[in-house]
C-alpha cells in the first residue's frame, strides 16, 4: 500500500536528470575491476527507466560519459565504449516494446562509427514512442554543448537568418542538444559527491538538486520514489516570493 501521508509522486518531477556516479568505487569495494562496476551500473538503468511511468516521470536524462572522461585509462575508455555498444544491442528491443523513446546528446564526432550507427538506429526505432523519453548523455559536457550551440547561432547570424538584436535567453536553448526537451525539474547525483560536473549547465539553472551517498549500482526505484516525494514537498518559487 502506498504511503498516502506523503506527497503523491504525481506532483513530483516531470523530468529527472541523473549523474550516475560511483560505479568504479562500487567495484573496487568488491575487489573487482572498475568495468565490473560500469556493467552493474548499466543494468541499474533499466530498473530506473521501468519505474518512471508509475512515478509520473516523463523524461529521464542520464549522464553516461562526459567530455572529460577521455582522461581515464585507455583500457577503461575502450571498455566503456564496448559496454555502450552492447547495451544498445541488448536493450533495443526491450526499450522499443516498453514505449521508451531514446535520444542521445553530446558530440558524436569523437565516437567510433559502429557506436554512432547503433545510436542512430535506436533513435529511429523508438522515435514514435512516448511513454518515457530516455536521453543518454554520451561524450557530453555542458560547456562543450553551449560552445557548439553558440557556433551554430553565430553562423545563422552571419548568414542573415537571425538578427543580433533578436538573440536573448530564449534563443540559445533552441540551439542546444536538448532543444526538444523540457528543463530538468530534479537533478540527482549519486556517490556522495556534491558537484554538477559540467552536466546540463544551462538547463538546470532552476532545477532542484539531490546529492546522495548511494553508489549508482546500489540505487533503487524505491530511492528514486523517495527523492520524488521530497521534490513534491519543495516550494519552487523561481526567484519570486510567496504571494
Amino acid at each position: 500500500m502506498p504511503d498516502t501521508t506523503q506527497p503523491s509522486p504525481a506532483i513530483g518531477p516531470r523530468h529527472v536528470a541523473i549523474i550516475m556516479d560511483g560505479n568504479g568505487r562500487w567495484a573496487q569495494a568488491r575487489n573487482r575491476p572498475r568495468l565490473f562496476g560500469h556493467q552493474a551500473g548499466a543494468r541499474r538503468v533499466r530498473e530506473v527507466v521501468e519505474a518512471c511511468p508509475e512515478l509520473g516521470i516523463k523524461y529521464l536524462t542520464v549522464f553516461a560519459f562526459s567530455t572529460e572522461n577521455w582522461k581515464r585509462t585507455q583500457v577503461e575508455v575502450a571498455g566503456l565504449m564496448s559496454l555502450f555498444r552492447r547495451y544498445i544491442i541488448k536493450e533495443a528491443r526491450n526499450l522499443t516494446k516498453a514505449g521508451v523513446r531514446v535520444r542521445f546528446i553530446g558530440d558524436r564526432v569523437r565516437l567510433d562509427s559502429k557506436l554512432t550507427e547503433l545510436m542512430d538506429t535506436l533513435e529511429v526505432a523508438t522515435q514514435h514512442n512516448d511513454l518515457v523519453h530516455l536521453t543518454i548523455a554520451l561524450n557530453y559536457g555542458g560547456r562543450d554543448e553551449v560552445a557548439r550551440a553558440t557556433k551554430r547561432l553565430a553562423r545563422d547570424v552571419a548568414e542573415g537568418r537571425l538578427r543580433p538584436e533578436d538573440v536573448d535567453e530564449e534563443t540559445l536553448p533552441k540551439y542546444l542538444d536538448t532543444h526538444v526537451l523540457p528543463d530538468p525539474d530534479l537533478v540527482i547525483r549519486t556517490s556522495g559527491e556534491a558537484r554538477i560536473s559540467n552536466f546540463l549547465l544551462w538547463q538546470s539553472a532552476y532545477s532542484e538538486y539531490e546529492f546522495i551517498d548511494t553508489l549508482w549500482p546500489d540505487f533503487t526505484s524505491a530511492e528514486l520514489e523517495r527523492l520524488c516525494r521530497n521534490f513534491g514537498s519543495r516550494d519552487r518559487r523561481f526567484g519570486a516570493v510567496p504571494a
